[in-house]
């Protein structure tokens, strides 16, 4: 079985060559003069603690579980420690806020941290990955009272955070919660109620969990105007800082999954349980929405994490296992057979895992510059564009992520054949893994509704018409350039059908409401691989400035991997268009007692 190995050298490929962060950070002077340096030293760290202390865990820690006895959940052999040693060394706080002990890190250089953990040991990331986003909302919106209580102590990995918003009876139509929040006397809130699949609920890493619950006053508004916000700690806080009694909230039980069976799904029950109002009273779910952007980037990073393990594991085997003779002749005479990498299938397999995961990582890239643009960037126009552009690409990065990602495990697996289905290789604890990212932090299908639905069809395609101008005034540099005008032929008329396209929908939604659910996935398909299409242009618009020095075959192969790209992945672009420009008709027409 491969271990795993950080693509340090691809990160700061793109980090330098591709992004210029040197001057990028330079215009944003909240960064506190960060470098290129400084980034790839802390990512050469960060993949030290990814090799060698998370990635020894990941499969004993699939098969041990979790395991709950009466109201304690304890985490898998190793995990405590891996934790308090990931803790000590300042990794919780990478990205938190430096006035409480954070180290103040731009998305830019989280993602590429989160993309090593998650290819490591997902279900170990998401202890850490919950306490950040919990942390981000509390930063946003707590009061100062909250902030000075809490934030310090979670940065620090001491104390863990969740987010409760799923009830039994109510997933992605939150207005529907039941869970209840009773103000008091002391300006507290007694909260009550039951809300499942909460990550990190409980388990034995951390002194005290921090759960954010979303909950309804009883006279609130209906539906999701009338939500609320919740700061809900497992052990009271004392004035001095230290913690106090239990408070009145448990874990029921914990899920047993398909995968991350190392990360404690639980179903968390609030018993009048002693709650703080964090930001205004119905404004909930948009302090919650605060880290969204940021959650779904890094659960998107999931699939993409994965999906480099997957490759890592299946090149490796594929260069050692012998099966058959190469059509040309064979490769290894002295061998009884060559290895299977001489064969164009597992050739296919490789290549289309590899593409899609070093777009995916400029894209990642990319989507955290504009977090990073619309927090920190002294411009407000500049502010306000990547604001837009965020709004744009962070559903399509969460759900082509993922969705790419499951595809490139299955790959790997099957690269492996009748292994890939054995336990001891590893590969199908990444297909299991990886799964769930398709689902948790809003379904795909609801990430692709909320695409074409809110963020084209409500916005009359003004936000896609921001990111197509930035990649027509690009393509418009390059295909001067001989090297790159044939990429970027390609590049253009992708854009064109992504365009005309958007366009027949604005046209049609009208008289066909049904389009938008019938087709949201094969669109945000479209907007993902324009996206890809876009990145590769990127990477070799770079790449063509090292192709004379020492290390000329880094840069070559990517003109070769481009090259597959838009040659066998690229043209699923025409399928995608044909499928949508069908309307909603054949989806819609069967009757219901036909099903």
């Amino acid at each position: 079985m491969a271990e795993y190995k950080a693509p340090l050298r691809d990160m700061r490929f793109l980090l330098d060559e591709v992004f210029k962060v040197d001057q990028l950070w330079k215009d944003m002077p909240e960064l506190n003069g960060l470098t290129l340096d400084d980034a790839c030293m802390i990512l050469e760290e960060g993949a030290k603690i990814c090799e060698k202390e998370l990635f020894p865990l990941n499969r004993s820690g699939d098969e041990e579980e979790c395991r709950i006895e009466g109201d304690q959940v304890f985490t898998p052999k190793g995990f405590k420690e891996a934790y308090q040693t990931f803790a000590a060394n300042g990794w919780t706080g990478l990205g938190g806020n430096s006035e409480y002990g954070g180290q103040g890190m731009p998305k830019m250089v989280t993602l590429l941290f989160e993309e090593m953990m998650f290819a490591a040991n997902s279900s170990f990331t998401l202890y850490p990955s919950l306490t950040a986003g919990g942390c981000m909302a509390l930063d946003k919106h707590a009061s100062q009272a909250l902030k000075d209580t809490y934030l310090a102590n979670m940065y620090e990995g001491k104390w863990a955070g969740t987010m409760c918003l799923t009830e039994p009876h109510c997933g992605t139509d939150l207005g529907i919660m039941r869970t209840k929040a009773v103000e008091q006397e002391d300006g507290s809130y007694d909260i009550t109620g039951t809300k499942i699949f909460i990550t990190g609920g409980e388990h034995d890493l951390t002194e005290n969990i921090v759960h954010l619950v979303l909950a309804k006053l009883p006279d609130a508004p209906a539906g999701t105007r009338g939500i609320s916000l919740f700061l809900v700690p497992k052990f009271l806080v004392n004035e001095d800082g230290s913690l106090g009694e239990r408070n009145g909230a448990a874990v029921g039980s914990i899920e047993h999954k398909m995968g991350i069976k190392a990360s404690a799904t639980c179903v968390m029950n609030f018993d009048g349980a002693k709650g703080w109002l964090v930001g205004e009273l119905n404004k909930g779910l948009a302090a919650m929405f605060t880290m969204m952007n940021y959650e779904r980037l890094t659960i998107g990073l999931q699939g993409l994490a994965s999906g480099d393990m997957s490759y890592q594991h299946a090149v490796e085997y594929a260069k050692d296992r012998g099966q058959g003779r190469a059509a040309t002749g064979a490769k290894a005479p002295r061998a009884a057979a060559d290895p299977i990498i001489v064969h164009g299938d597992v050739r296919r397999m490789l290549l289309t895992m590899r593409v899609l995961n070093e777009a995916g990582r400029a894209f990642g890239l990319y989507v955290g510059k504009a977090l990073d643009a619309a927090k920190f960037h002294p411009d407000q126009a500049e502010r306000e564009r990547s604001s837009a552009l965020v709004e744009l690409l962070t559903p399509v990065a969460k759900a082509f992520f993922s969705d790419r990602g499951l595809e490139s495990c299955v790959l790997g697996q099957q690269v492996f054949g009748g292994h890939g289905y054995i336990r001891e290789w590893g590969v199908e604890q990444l297909v299991r893994d990886v799964r769930i990212a398709q689902i948790y932090e809003g379904t795909n299908g609801i990430q692709a509704l909320d695409l074409m639905g809110r963020k084209t069809v409500r916005a009359k395609g003004a936000l896609l018409a921001v990111f197509a101008e930035e990649i027509n005034q690009a393509a418009t540099v390059w295909e001067s350039d001989e090297r790159l005008a044939p990429f970027v032929a390609e590049l253009k008329a992708g854009l064109d059908c992504l365009n005309k396209t958007t366009q027949f929908i604005l046209d049609s939604v009208a008289n066909d409401p049904d389009l938008i659910s019938a087709s949201a996935v094969e669109y945000l398909d479209l907007v993902g691989y324009v996206s890809y299409a876009y990145m590769w242009l990127k990477i070799l618009s770079s790449a063509k400035q090292g192709l004379e020095g020492s290390e000329a075959s880094f840069y070559e192969t990517k003109f070769e991997l481009a090259n597959f790209y838009f040659k066998r992945i690229y043209p699923r672009v025409h399928t995608l268009v044909k499928t949508i420009e069908s309307g909603a008709d054949s989806v819609m027409r069967l009757a219901d007692d036909r099903f």
